[in-house]
Order: C-alpha cells, then sequence, then structure tokens
C-alpha cells in the first residue's frame, strides 16, 4: 500500500480570526489522500514574516513535496478541480429563487390541500417569487436601482420608479399570495410586468446590447435575457388569470 503524498499547509490561526481558505485547503488536501503538516500562523507578525520569507502575497499557503503550489484557488487548480470566477456572469441565483419558491408552494398547497400540484401552488409560486425577488432587490435599493436605470423604459423617464419597483413587486406577490384585493394586485403585476417586458425585449432582442439584469439586486452578474423576461412574462400572466378568475 503506497503511504499518502506529504502536503505542509500554512494558514493563519489567531484568536480573533481563523482563515476560512485554510480551512477549505486543509479539506481539499485530505479528501484527495494527503497527509497534512498543519502548521499555524498565530500572529500577524508571524503572517507578515511568513509572506516575507516566501515572497506571497496571501495565506494559505500550500508546499507539496517540497514544491509551494501557492493559495486556496492554485491548490484547487493543481488538483484539477474549476476555480468559480466572481465576475462571470450566470443565471443560477434566479433559478436558484425559482426552485425554492417553487418548493414552498408545493408545500404549502400540500399543507392546505393535501395535495402538492393544485392550481393554488401555480398562483403562490408565481407570487412567492415576486416576493423572494423583491426582497433580494431591497437589500440594496440604490444599488438596484442604479442597475435598473441601464435598461427599464420607464425608469429611464422618471428615475424615482426605480426605488418604487422593489415595493410595488413586493406588496403585488404578498396580495397574490394571500389572494385578496386583487383589484389592486392584478394591475400593480400587470403594468411593471408589461414594462419590464417590453424593456428586456428592446434592451437585449432589439438592440443588441449585453447588459446585467437587476432582477435579483443591483449587485448581481445575472444577464440580462430569457430568465429576465422570463420574471416579468410570470407576473403578466398571473395578473390576466387573477382578473380573469374575479
Amino acid at each position: 500500500m503506497n503511504a499518502p503524498r506529504q502536503a505542509v499547509l500554512y494558514r493563519m490561526v489567531m484568536p480573533d480570526h481563523t482563515c476560512p481558505y485554510g480551512l477549505k485547503a486543509r479539506h481539499l488536501l485530505k479528501s484527495r489522500g494527503y497527509k497534512v503538516e498543519d502548521h499555524w500562523l498565530k500572529t500577524r507578525e508571524e503572517t507578515d514574516a511568513f509572506k516575507a520569507q516566501h515572497d506571497v502575497k496571501t495565506t494559505p499557503q500550500t508546499f507539496i513535496d517540497g514544491v509551494r503550489i501557492g493559495g486556496h484557488d492554485d491548490l484547487r487548480r493543481y488538483l484539477g478541480l474549476k476555480v468559480p470566477d466572481p465576475k462571470a456572469k450566470s443565471y443560477t441565483p434566479v433559478l436558484v429563487v425559482f426552485a425554492v419558491t417553487a418548493l414552498m408552494a408545493l408545500a404549502l398547497s400540500y399543507a392546505s390541500f393535501g395535495n402538492p400540484l393544485t392550481m393554488r401552488a401555480g398562483e403562490w409560486f408565481i407570487g412567492l417569487s415576486m416576493m423572494a425577488l423583491a426582497m433580494l432587490k431591497l437589500q440594496n435599493p440604490e444599488s438596484f436601482a442604479t442597475m435598473f436605470l441601464n435598461y427599464d423604459l420607464l425608469a429611464k423617464r422618471w428615475v424615482p420608479y426605480g426605488r418604487i419597483y422593489p415595493f410595488a413587486e413586493l406588496g403585488a406577490g404578498a396580495l397574490m399570495v394571500a389572494g385578496v384585493f386583487t383589484w389592486l394586485s392584478a394591475p400593480v403585476a400587470l403594468i411593471i410586468g408589461g414594462i419590464g417586458a417590453v424593456s428586456v425585449i428592446k434592451a437585449v432582442y432589439v438592440d443588441g446590447r449585453e447588459l446585467k439584469c437587476a432582477c435579483v439586486g443591483g449587485d448581481s452578474n445575472v444577464p440580462l435575457g430569457f430568465l429576465s423576461l422570463t420574471e416579468n412574462l410570470m407576473m403578466i400572466a398571473m395578473a390576466i388569470w387573477m382578473l380573469a378568475m374575479a
């Protein structure tokens, strides 16, 4: 039986701070069968001295077979693992919202009717999705409003609409989930969804612009496109359905 390969790890472990990337690097090494010689850098002075000695700017630092591999991301590359690009555009945030709100709607439907697959579950899914997306926007309304100005047609003409939008989306979604005041929630959803859909179509499919969507907040890397349009079309469809059923 072959002996495990040896890895030497230097990471910060101080009374008021334990480096999370050091813990992740240690886990990676152990999960890949390495025997880890774990060295703690217990003070800022000790950490600075280590960086100067090895001419590195960050810790943790991993050495394998006497060769410096580098930090956490360098270790992932060495082990053949993907290193996520924090600036890469991704639809994942929106898909996660839709997946969670769908599960919530199914759970509510089962709790209320003993059946997860009801018409009410579909209504709850759209209302809950609107509320969840509004919540993400309201974490930083100013950032959302700024990104929103890049493409929303009404916000470009009337800047305050960017700050009003998430509250309108949240309120309409809450009323839809509660099943009350359809005379208010349906028109609001129809108006903001309609303006949003036209704005996305113009920006993406007519003007051919590559923009980020503010649908999950102003700090996201979600591309403006099909899923952004879907959010608005869901609101429109829900509004029309509720008006038809009223």
